[in-house]
């Protein structure tokens, strides 16, 4: 009996693990398509057969990306934005989220609610009155539309997620930085901040993918000035002209320096973002 239960466990174990690795093959897959595509020459991506490992290997494909793009400047500026929403969402947010969480004041409840509401309208519906609005203020081909809505703490889902966290930090910690004369900011600030490195960290990473990857909104604010085009942007202007050469491996190779950031960011943060996404508070 005990045999028989320890080879059923054995072949359990076995499935988990077949299955585990045919989801990690087809999830890694594209990634490993986009850098073999990313080396390859003119002639192979004609070609009809599919090869994974290009011969021979085009590495002059990264070092042609900084000619005939203008993939610094579009660093630049994908950074301006990765950095006004990093501060939008971590401070601008948190502060909301605090204040939902830590301060009773009137109509709390009702005002959360209308801020969950919000999360049910798609980005698509309010593209077109927002762009109505910043045209108007003058606006349209700066940064202005995409960082002024993050210092406003534009983000619900930050603020609810945050909220839940701090809601969670004991309340004994507040009434004693109360008693010493500390304000609600210095509390924040002291007390509430420090001990939330878990949900912090699980925002900063959803709003650096989120801002990192961002082309619709960059497209129609910014598409009138190259300068002031961000990575997306400048990644899909290498879209290559019907009847001209293929310019596939371009993009490709223009994609994996966008993919590289992302990775070492998830890569640092991971263990935060996993116990701040799991978690809903600290142990008491």
């Amino acid at each position: 009996m005990a045999v028989s239960a320890s080879r059923a466990r054995a072949i359990n174990y076995s499935l988990i693990y077949l299955l585990v690795t045919l989801g990690a093959v087809v999830t890694f897959f594209p990634l490993l398509w986009t850098v073999s595509t990313s080396l390859k020459t003119v002639e192979q991506l004609v070609g009809t057969r599919i090869v994974l490992i290009p011969n021979p290997i085009a590495w002059e494909n990264y070092v042609e990306i900084f000619r005939i793009t203008s993939v610094l400047l579009n660093l630049r500026n994908t950074m301006i934005i990765v950095l006004c929403a990093e501060f939008g969402s971590l401070v601008m947010c948190s502060l909301v989220a605090y204040a939902f969480a830590r301060i009773p004041f009137p109509g709390r409840r009702l005002m959360f609610t209308l801020l969950l509401s919000s999360m049910m309208l798609p980005g698509v519906v309010t593209l077109i009155p927002f762009f109505v609005m910043f045209d108007r203020l003058g606006w349209i081909n700066t940064f202005l539309p995409l960082i002024v809505p993050r210092f406003l703490a534009h983000n619900p889902f930050y603020i609810f997620l945050m909220r839940q966290f701090f809601r969670d930090i004991p309340q004994d910690l507040s009434d004693a930085a109360r008693m010493d004369g500390c304000s609600e900011l210095g509390i924040w600030w002291r007390i509430v901040m420090p001990v939330s490195s878990p949900v912090l960290a699980a925002v900063a990473i959803f709003t650096f993918q989120f801002a990192w990857n961002w082309f619709l909104q960059p497209l129609v604010y910014l598409g009138g000035d190259k300068n002031l085009w961000t990575l997306s942007l400048g990644l899909n202007a290498l879209k290559g002209e019907q009847g001209g050469p293929p310019s596939t491996h371009y993009q490709m190779a223009f994609s994996v320096l966008m993919i590289l950031p992302m990775l070492v960011v998830f890569g640092v943060g991971q263990r935060y973002f996993v116990q701040g996404i799991v978690t809903t508070g600290i142990k008491g």
